[in-house]
């Protein structure tokens, strides 16, 4: 209390002489108070970029949406729909991984099972190259409308595959357009995953209880998805460069007093388009030209929220 008192009297004297705006050192006070240094990232980030890569192309079923009109009579299968996909994993994701090696960041690859199967190459290299696979069910099937055992199978279907192509076992999930069932997280937990991205709530991660066990929602978002954005609106790579650039700067500017997280999203056959790449290394320079940036993959942002009792429950 005599603390607090001896702060108004000296900010009314200051005020009162005219050196400094009383307004300004109650708000410096107030935003000291709300940005204990405990607000920020274990590791000492201001801010942490978190990068998706889907691989789901090659996983698709026949006639699977596409920009093509949806006018394909009862028993054709939609050829250059399947080209459209097709070019995810011939041109798409070798020209992204091209890039993120030239950026010099490692990013999160939701993998397909049965895209994986298909290019298993492909697969292994994105790994192979420092990039973190996670699992994104086994094929495009709709897994909220599976039963409890049915899913289950689904989920670890997938993460076999990934393991038996790539070596590499899966910690995190992402759900077909995250429509996860009231089942998944317990699933989840029970195969040994350590979080899951289908959650728009936050822009930090957090961790909730699954089976009275500790999980990390590591949030995702549709603003920053270039298959909502680029393909769903029709924006334009310069469009797309400048919503997530706008995303980019409120949420650095709110990182100064609190943990914050940006997720950014690329598609194979959407991302890796020469337009996209090319957009994609311009954002992400500039991005990188701000002090106290860095960028994670979903398992090492989940091990850090794990790990930091500051970290936000519910």
């Amino acid at each position: 209390m005599d603390s607090r008192r001896n702060f108004i009297k000296q900010t009314s004297i200051l005020g009162l002489s005219g050196i400094v705006d009383p307004k300004e050192l109650l708000t410096a006070k107030s935003h000291e108070a709300q940005s204990p240094k405990e607000k920020k990232w274990a590791d000492g980030s201001r801010l942490v970029i978190s990068v998706s890569m889907q691989f789901e192309a090659g996983g698709q079923p026949d006639n699977a949406e596409s920009p093509f009109p949806k006018n394909m009579e009862e028993g054709f299968i939609d050829l250059p729909g399947a080209t459209w996909y097709q070019y995810g994993y011939k041109e798409g994701i070798p020209r992204m991984l091209d890039n993120w090696d030239k950026l010099g960041i490692k990013i999160t690859s939701h993998m397909v099972g049965s895209a994986v199967l298909k290019n298993p190459d492909l697969a292994k290299e994105i790994v192979d190259r420092g990039h973190e696979a996670a699992a994104h069910g086994m094929n495009w099937s709709t897994q909220y409308a599976m039963s409890y055992e049915a899913e289950k199978k689904f989920i670890e279907d997938g993460v076999k595959a990934i393991k038996r192509v790539t070596g590499f076992d899966a910690i995190g999930y992402n759900a077909n357009w995250l429509r996860r069932s009231e089942n998944t997280l317990k699933i989840l937990q029970e195969l040994g995953f350590k979080y899951h991205i289908d959650d728009l709530s936050r822009d930090e991660p957090f961790i909730i209880q699954v089976n009275q066990k500790d999980f990390v929602v590591v949030p995702y978002t549709i603003r920053c998805n270039d298959i909502v954005l680029i393909e769903g609106k029709n924006f334009s790579a310069d469009q797309f460069f400048h919503q997530v650039k706008a995303e980019f700067d409120q949420l650095y500017q709110e990182s100064e007093f609190k943990k914050r997280q940006l997720s950014i999203s690329f598609h194979d056959r959407i991302g890796g388009t020469p337009q996209m790449v090319k957009t994609t290394h311009e954002l992400i320079k500039y991005i990188q030209n701000h002090q106290g940036v860095s960028f994670k993959r979903k398992d090492e942002i989940a091990k850090l929220a794990l790990g930091d009792e500051t970290t936000i429950r519910e």
